[in-house]
């Protein structure tokens, strides 16, 4: 029944049967929600405030391209297609390097930056685990040799290759925002083995970074503060020490020293939390400005119909844009009020007009089910029974904080009255078609398909 009632959404166009077929009896696509653990002693420091410095900027995303197929007349290829079982990638022959060695991080960033999905877990899942395979590659090219980073020619065929190999497996790196320059250092002056382990306290940053408490890294940080202290020591012998490129630059170096010392899945786990940390203190939605939201909500002193269709079409709009985790919703929810107030919207609409954090990330079945990623560290699963999935953190009707002011400059998520609320412990399965990500297919097969019949 629920098959039936969402397939009505497309009813009329000329895919409809070929899109009810692919949904509803392929079978592919479920998303559950994460049962969690009781809160321990440490869970409520697990937020993040804003970093005083620029070193940990959030992740950059490129403008996303969704699947679209401009061939009329042909036959649509399958939208979920069978990941070859071997790499079959057109290389470039010219970097020396055997992939096989790091599959297991190959095929761990290929899952988690699947074409189907990409787009819509960039921020979160597939950009940090791009991002940490490139660390890991980088380590383990130098790792024979004196140096720490690739020459660019080199550097430019490998990154190449790495493109080609995770194309192969069914990836879409292109949302990321890296670059074969992530690999040579850049404008760091120290670029070899030798000089980096005079320079630095390899102990100490060793000692910080092989084993991370998942908990307490984010906002009682450890291993952060030894990478940027480790860049800060090599990036002080250039000239131009002060600038935040050359910091930056270091910190690469810095991650491919880390890499040589450390097990793949060891390096690959504190760069994805790493990562974590980075994103979930920055809303990675785009807001404009709210006109018309703050016409029908100025001044008002009881809940307003207008008020509230105006909010909710807005948001509705925001929440296309992509996946969050529950800790982005937070400050999304606070950087959207904060709008709101500068606006002269003075009372507590989220509460007027029961608006939730669930509601600024991707939904589905309209306000019945929505998806906020978990904070920590999660991939999408490929597996050839049950398709792509993800856990789902958060999925109750928790109400979304409305900003005691307008700014947002003294905003914090590790304070202890900024803790998450209490979570839902019991675990439920989303119904129909395979819950959330049937409405994401019919949001794509409308505004991307359908068009083709114009």
């Amino acid at each position: 029944m629920d098959c039936i009632k969402a397939a009505t959404l497309l009813k009329g166009s000329l895919w409809f049967h070929l899109f009810l077929l692919t949904i509803c009896s392929s079978n592919l696509l479920y998303v559950i929600s994460e049962e969690k653990l009781p809160p321990s002693p440490t869970s409520t420091s697990q937020l993040v405030s804003l970093p005083s410095s620029g070193i940990f900027e959030p992740i950059e995303i490129s403008p996303s391209v969704l699947p679209h197929y401009p061939f009329l007349g042909k036959t649509l290829p399958p939208m979920y297609p069978a990941f070859p079982k071997t790499y079959k990638p057109v290389l470039t022959g010219k970097c020396p390097f055997n992939f096989s060695s790091i599959s297991n991080i190959i095929e761990k960033t290929a899952s988690d930056c699947s074409q189907l999905l990409a787009p819509l877990v960039a921020n979160v899942i597939c950009c940090p685990q791009f991002g940490s395979s490139l660390h890991i590659f980088q380590g383990h090219f130098t790792k024979s040799s004196d140096v720490l980073v690739l020459e660019n020619s080199t550097a430019d065929d490998c990154f190449s290759d790495i493109v080609e190999v995770l194309g192969s497996r069914g990836a879409n790196s292109s949302v990321c925002s890296f670059q074969s320059s992530n690999l040579t250092g850049g404008s760091c002056p120290v670029k070899d083995v030798n000089t980096f382990e005079r320079t630095v306290n390899t102990s100490k940053l060793l000692n910080a970074c092989s084993v991370i408490d998942h908990l307490k890294e984010c906002c009682r940080s450890v291993c952060q503060p030894a990478i940027a202290e480790a860049a800060f020591q090599i990036s002080s012998l250039a000239s131009n020490s002060d600038n935040i490129h050359v910091l930056n630059d270091c910190k690469g170096v810095v991650y491919s020293w880390l890499s040589r010392k450390l097990p793949s899945e060891a390096a690959d786990s504190a760069f994805r939390l790493l990562a974590a940390c980075k994103v979930n203190k920055v809303c990675p939605l785009e807001f404009k400005q709210p006109v018309e939201v703050i016409k029908a909500c100025r001044n008002l002193g009881a809940p307003s119909p207008l008020c509230c269709s105006s909010l909710n079409s807005y948001i509705a709009g925001v929440q296309r844009q992509m996946l969050i985790t529950n800790q982005q919703a937070i400050i999304c929810a606070s950087v959207f009020g904060s709008m709101l107030r500068k606006g002269g919207v003075l009372t507590d609409v989220y509460e007027l007009c029961d608006v939730d954090l669930k509601d600024f990330s991707l939904q589905a079945y309209g306000e019945e089910a929505g998806c906020l990623l978990r904070s920590m560290p999660a991939d999408v699963v490929y597996d050839n029974s049950s398709g792509f999935s993800f856990t789902c953190d958060l999925s109750d009707n928790i109400a979304a904080p409305w900003p005691s002011s307008s700014s947002m400059a003294s905003f914090s998520l590790c304070a202890p009255e900024m803790s998450l609320p209490a979570l839902p412990t019991s675990q439920t399965e989303y119904p129909g078609c395979n819950g959330f990500l049937l409405d994401v297919l019919i949001f794509m097969f409308v505004l991307f398909i359908v068009p083709l019949n114009d």
